[in-house]
């Protein structure tokens, strides 16, 4: 193969294609179906021209219609994304390295690097070898079985059904379990049909779901929406009142309902607009009782609704146990929430308690309160010494994270910080992107920042040629794009604290401009998101916590909504409100408590999140953590001191916040040797 030359299947071809798209001018990439498209969105980060050539007449016409791949071509050329479509291409130009390719059609264009994403071609030389029937693949009829010798059984990506290849496990699962009817003459009746595909996914930033087939033949039915401009399009084809395909793109807000609709072949409301759009009445949801026994309920490991029936008569009576046992809700988890009510229903409605469900950690049997103790009791402050003292020995690097946390929140700068323990984001203190880079965000108080230090944040930016910078939700300068091995030479340069945007911490506190300038302010709300800042900052938690300083009632840093936030209302009082969201999940917060002053509203703010601290669930919000203890608790142990517990808090909150140091400063200090060296260029060393 040619230098510059790509597949994209492996760890391999990735480091390749990372490493030469930094010397890169011009890429070209094979391929316009998703694994194409991500390629060249990659290729995107490191400033080089991307080209993208198709075979087909439309960008992903496995999962799209014409029209639904104009608007993504339209969508992708905004990005930057060069777009060549119907062109076969006859030869890889160049001598020993790539410079360009050579088409069907004659013309040709120039590349320095190419990456061949053209998607999967089944294995089937062994079935060419034996003489048997093969086009795009292993051609065998509704039993498996190969159109040439009844005794040959053929499963998965080798085989070809009725014209169609899949690359997909769940047509696997379907085809393996009439396979198996058939050897073991279980079911000789048993029959393989196809399968009923859909997916939900992003492509270069633009939501996606596509289910079944993208035209409509025959009689079928079909309601279609174009809006080109804003990047939306949906359509569905209805076959006797039952959904047998549909696209939607950009906004795929009933992507939930038409997919189950979809995989449970289940009839239509005769409104069809309603399919597509909000009405004002609620959508139509099948039942346990109507769904048919052979309907998959776990499409990525072929698990049915009967399944989950037997293995609850085999005496499995708690989801998880039943999730163990047949694998159902473990491949990528959407189906959770249906496989525990199929339980619950198998069970009548008597579903036994998993008591790990109430585990801080899968890897460790004990409660939150429990492990806090033994900890405390038995001295443990490391990670190892955890598993080592209460699991056994037996290490589980799902439960490493979260033990990690809540030891550094009880024993501060006595714990022995094991760097392995903690996620890639805690060990070099940045968030890690796609791409494998990383962001930089510098800590900025009340969303204030100074002069001089704006000037610094554009040196650095021109000076590491930074991708992207980017004014974030939280009233900071985010720049992404950082390699891991330029990240202390950053820090160094920027000469700012870090402003802990990574992890499960404190994150930071916006404010609007308060009493200096508006005139509607009632408190200086600046001034003590700098306070609240420089007091909290560096301190673990269970998830991340943001806070809001407002200047008045008018909220417009968004208080209400924070995880702890704090809203003047005048003559020095502050209210101080906890339990707030505003991502996917939207809630006003509860108002705990009303102070006379800073001091209180910083001393009773500190006192709820280290209460949080101790009691909240491994990444459990404020937001479900203030509904699941309820606020009344809240307010009677936080501000009445109901329970005696008002000076362990606050006593506590001190020694976390005298312990906590700037991570930034392993700059010129590694915690270890190899913790900023780039996996890639090590190994091209």
């Amino acid at each position: 193969m040619k230098s510059g030359v790509f597949g994209f299947r492996n760890i391999d071809d990735c480091n390749g294609i990372v490493a030469r798209a930094q010397q890169s001018s011009r890429a070209a990439v094979i391929g316009g179906g998703l694994l194409g498209l991500e390629a060249a969105r990659g290729l995107l980060t490191y400033h080089c021209e991307v080209h993208v050539v198709h075979l087909a007449k439309h960008l992903m016409d496995m999962q799209l219609d014409a029209p639904a791949g104009a608007i993504l071509e339209s969508s992708m050329a905004k990005l930057g994304v060069n777009i060549h479509l119907e062109k076969a291409t006859t030869e890889i130009l160049g001598d020993d390295c790539v410079t360009g390719l050579a088409f069907k059609d004659g013309s040709t264009l120039d590349c320095d690097m190419l990456v061949i994403a053209a998607g999967i071609r089944p294995n089937a030389e062994i079935g060419l070898r034996a003489g048997l029937t093969v086009e795009r693949a292993i051609v065998v009829d509704n039993q498996m079985r190969s159109v040439d010798d009844a005794n040959v059984y053929a499963v998965g990506e080798c085989v070809q059904h009725r014209g169609r290849v899949y690359g997909l496990v769940a047509p696997l699962w379907e085809q393996s379990k009439v396979f198996a009817d058939h050897i073991t003459q279980r079911n000789l009746d048993a029959a393989y049909h196809g399968s009923r595909l859909a997916t939900k996914l992003k492509v270069m930033g633009v939501e996606l779901a596509s289910m079944g087939i993208t035209e409509p033949i025959g009689g079928d039915e079909f309601i279609q929406f174009a809006e080109p401009k804003k990047g939306t399009y949906k359509k569905l084809i209805v076959r006797d009142g039952h959904l047998v395909g549909g696209i939607l793109m950009g906004d795929i807000s009933k992507a939930a309902y038409l997919m189950q609709a979809f995989h449970r072949d289940a009839p239509l409301p005769e409104e069809r607009l309603s399919l597509l759009f909000d009405l004002g009445s609620p959508n139509q949801k099948i039942t346990i009782d109507e769904m048919p026994a052979n309907m998959q309920v776990c499409n990525c490991n072929g698990v049915t609704k009967a399944a989950l029936g037997a293995c609850v008569a085999a005496g499995n009576r708690t989801t998880k146990a039943v999730m163990d046992a047949t694998r159902a809700g473990k491949g990528c988890g959407s189906c959770k929430n249906l496989v525990a009510e199929v339980v619950l229903w198998f069970c009548g409605g008597e579903v036994e308690e998993d008591p790990s469900i109430h585990y801080y950690v899968p890897g460790v049997p004990l409660t939150k309160p429990q492990l806090i103790a033994a900890l405390r009791e038995q001295n443990l402050k490391s990670v190892s010494a955890v598993f080592k003292t209460l699991a056994g020995g037996t290490e589980d690097a799902a439960s490493k994270p979260a033990l990690a946390s809540l030891l550094a929140s009880i024993w501060n700068d006595e714990y022995e910080d094991e760097r392995d323990a903690r996620f890639i984001n805690d060990r070099v203190h940045g968030n890690i992107q796609k791409d494998g880079t990383f962001s930089v965000i510098p800590e900025m108080p009340g969303g204030v920042c100074k002069p001089d230090e704006l000037m610094r944040i554009a040196e650095v930016a021109v000076k590491y040629k930074v991708p992207l910078v980017k004014l974030t939700g939280g009233q900071r300068i985010d720049l992404v794009g950082i390699p891991k091995d330029q990240l202390p030479a950053v820090w160094s340069e920027l000469g700012m604290p870090a402003g802990s945007a990574w992890g499960k911490w404190y994150r930071t506190c916006k404010s609007c401009i308060g009493t200096d300038y508006c005139r509607f302010g009632l408190g200086d709300s600046m001034g003590l998101a700098y306070k609240i800042e420089r007091r909290f900052r560096g301190i673990d938690s269970p998830a991340k916590l943001k806070l809001a300083a407002a200047g008045c009632p008018r909220n417009c840093s968004e208080a209400l909504i924070k995880d702890v936030g704090f809203v003047a209302i005048g003559e020095g009082k502050w209210e101080i409100y906890i339990g707030g969201a505003s991502g996917s999940h939207v809630r006003k917060g509860d108002l705990m408590c009303t102070v006379d002053s800073e001091e209180a509203a910083i001393a009773y703010g500190g006192r709820f999140m280290q209460f949080y601290r101790e009691n909240a669930k491994w990444r459990e919000r404020t937001y479900d953590f203030v509904t699941r203890v309820g606020i009344e608790r809240i307010r009677a142990v936080i501000v009445d001191d109901s329970e005696g517990l008002g000076a362990a808090l606050d006593a506590a909150m001190q020694a976390s916040v005298d312990a906590a140091y700037d991570p930034w400063k392993e700059a010129t200090a590694p915690k270890t040797v190899n913790q900023f060296t780039s996996i890639i260029a090590a190994a091209e060393a």
